[in-house]
């Protein structure tokens, strides 16, 4: 597998942009929603009810889809409560036990960093429901307006010390005619450990269902200037996509006898 193969998404991901100006705003108190455990903001929970429900997506289990790649697919597999997770080509492999995150590569040609990779389009796939875990905080956002259409919002922060980048910020926007998410705007602090305003964006706008859930089938990230989101940049598909109500065994995420646990690449 060419060296650059998947560190194709991460260099779309994160290639720099000017930044852009982020408003002001305050927490939205949550209404109470019935069936659910945790209170959410009426227009996330209605989001949620657009997909099929968040009570459809917990009790789910297993969560698997495959990345067509120029020279390669790579086959994601995760546990939707313990989040352990594993991601397969045919010559590396990399996942998290739950503990450490683990890579199985034997002749050395993944340049990229695991601990970043190995859940990152997980978490873009299984939105909104990804923003129903604990330790998010919810607030008030301005809508967003692209093509003279405007799709009201919520912005989305972390409490201190949850997750790999506890001040990435995300920004999810809803069609106003279908209630269904259509846009996710977000930062990337990872590297640097500090917040940012350089919001980047993937519209939502092609989905299938799966098991009585609305996934999506491909997601395209948007070129933009500061506020302004331009024109389509690149997509990403996602192919053969299945959700179970079984569980792997824990071997299935257990680091392999070849591979060695891995640590984030040196941030800066």
């Amino acid at each position: 597998m060419k060296k650059t193969t998947i560190l194709a998404l991460i260099l779309i991901i994160a290639s720099c942009k000017p930044e852009s100006k982020k408003e002001e705003s305050k927490t939205i108190e949550p209404t109470v929603e019935t069936r659910q455990v945790r209170n959410y903001p009426k227009l996330l929970a209605d989001i949620f009810t657009a997909h099929g429900g968040l009570d459809a997506w917990k009790s789910q289990r297993t969560l698997t889809f495959e990345l067509p790649m120029e020279d390669a697919k790579e086959k994601h597999t995760i546990d939707l409560r313990s989040r352990k997770d594993r991601v397969d080509t045919e010559q590396i492999s990399m996942g998290s036990d739950g503990k450490a995150v683990w890579l199985m590569d034997t002749e050395g040609q993944y340049k990229g960093d695991a601990v970043f990779y190995h859940n990152l389009m997980f978490y873009f796939y299984a939105m909104p429901f990804v923003l129903a875990d604990d330790g998010i905080v919810y607030h008030e956002t301005e809508n967003l307006v692209y093509a003279e259409k405007s799709y009201p919002g919520i912005r989305i922060a972390y409490e201190t010390g949850v997750g790999t980048s506890p001040k990435d910020e995300y920004f999810i926007h809803v069609d106003p005619e279908t209630g269904k998410m259509a846009w996710l705007g977000y930062t990337v602090t990872y590297r640097t450990g500090e917040s940012s305003d350089n919001v980047k964006w993937i519209r939502y706008d092609n989905w299938q269902t799966v098991e009585d859930l609305v996934l999506p089938k491909s997601i395209t990230w948007y070129n933009y200037e500061g506020p302004k989101i331009l024109d389509a940049r690149s997509t990403v598909n996602f192919e053969n996509v299945a959700l179970s109500k079984d569980a792997k065994s824990g071997e299935f995420y257990a680091k392999p006898e070849k591979a060695v646990v891995v640590e984030p690449k040196n941030k800066g």
